[in-house]
């Protein structure tokens, strides 16, 4: 690079506060308009694939609660239904309706996280205050279920660990007679900003076809108008059963993925009145499954030997290779399991399709002719977690 040249190539992260200590970004600039960027992920080093290889199936549950850790109840669920589908089971409704709750939740728990650590990035204090608030009480109502405030470790194959526990239905519409006047603070505060609107209007443009062509999904790839929600395609624990929109917006810069997730929490909060309308009766895991560990109830009433049956086999299971990819809505877009079976009780091979990682795969094409200050607010606008990313 000459003395003349306005081009220089400048490193932004990990270290840098809007990178969250594991994302590196590489920056060619003229001047400071950004003519090439690569990200540069893998600090984390977790290794989760291969881990689940080397353990039974159901011991792999905790880990899912690691990888998209803001929103850890529906990892749970992606896994499980993705195990069920393995095994040609299927919850029982109760158990059904009671991981949509606790999904629908994480989603909102989670763009509620997104929403306060990016507006905090972009310089809006009070709005991260008041999005923690509402967030609190989302954790509050995990506490109640799974006795846990991060990890939860809550949904089982053929059901769920434990049944809503005493007054939580009462706790959760108390909270949802409350979001709408939350979410209406959160429009208030940035919506019409004008700094707001400066900062994310006309950022990080990726049109319908680069969307689909990057194969980014969830908000990112309903920010560029494209109506997709695997919810709605491909129906999973009963979702063809609540009635709910698909949030887009044709801007396709970071300002309509901003309005997208706003919506989206409107649009979980109707599901979860749905559900806790016609929350069916009986049991939140299958009982009578070779492929279930039992009860507690059965484990202290009958012999002791059942203790060893605690482990889940695919005993019984007598193909000798099996393969399978489910895919759930997660916060943050696809949440994909691509599993290998061979019939014992572990799974030859496991992949994870992390949403985080392929949406952070675009940036470059977003950066592209942005300003360098306009990379914190494209970053915030696609919600990466990086437990998903390196995994």
């Amino acid at each position: 690079m000459s003395i003349e040249s306005r081009e220089m190539l400048i490193n932004m992260g990990p270290q840098h506060p809007s990178t969250h200590g594991v994302l590196r970004m590489i920056l060619k600039l003229n001047g400071e308009k950004i003519e090439a960027s690569e990200p540069d992920v893998g600090y984390l080093h977790r290794g989760f694939e291969k881990l689940a290889e080397n353990m039974l199936y159901h011991q792999f549950i905790p880990y899912t609660d690691r990888l998209d850790y803001i929103a850890s109840m529906n990892n749970n669920q992606s896994y499980v239904i993705a195990v069920e589908k393995l095994l040609g089971i299927e919850a029982p409704p109760r158990a059904q309706a009671i991981r949509v709750i606790m999904s629908e939740l994480g989603r909102i728990s989670s763009h509620l996280v997104w929403l306060a650590t990016h507006a905090l990035d972009i310089g809006a204090m009070t709005v991260f205050l008041y999005c923690f608030r509402e967030r609190e009480t989302i954790v509050d109502l995990f506490e109640e279920t799974s006795g846990n405030r991060l990890n939860y470790n809550y949904s089982r194959i053929g059901g769920v660990a434990f049944d809503l526990p005493e007054g939580f239905k009462d706790n959760l519409r108390k909270f949802l007679d409350i979001l709408p006047e939350k979410l209406g603070e959160y429009h208030r505060l940035l919506t019409k900003n004008r700094i707001w609107m400066s900062r994310t209007k006309g950022v990080g443009i990726l049109t319908r076809e680069q969307a689909i062509n990057w194969g980014v999904s969830g908000p990112v790839l309903r920010g560029s108008g494209v109506k997709w929600d695997i919810r709605k395609a491909f129906p999973y624990d009963g979702y063809e059963n609540y009635d709910f929109d698909i949030p887009t917006d044709d801007a396709c810069d970071v300002y309509g993925r901003y309005l997208v997730r706003m919506e989206e929490m409107r649009q979980s909060r109707r599901i979860l009145q749905q559900a806790l309308e016609h929350l069916p009766d009986g049991q939140v895991i299958l009982e009578d499954s070779p492929y279930v560990s039992p009860s507690k109830e059965k484990i202290m009433t009958e012999n002791f030997s059942l203790m060893k049956h605690m482990v889940l086999t695919i005993k019984g299971m007598h193909t000798p290779i099996a393969t399978l990819y489910s895919a759930t809505e997660n916060p943050k877009g696809e949440l994909g399991f691509y599993i290998v079976a061979d019939g014992s009780g572990k799974p030859y091979k496991l992949k994870i399709r992390a949403p985080s990682f392929i949406n952070i795969s675009a940036m470059p094409t977003m950066l592209r002719g942005n300003y360098l200050a306009d990379v914190i607010a494209v970053i915030g606008s696609l919600d990466f977690v990086f437990g998903e990313s390196d995994r």
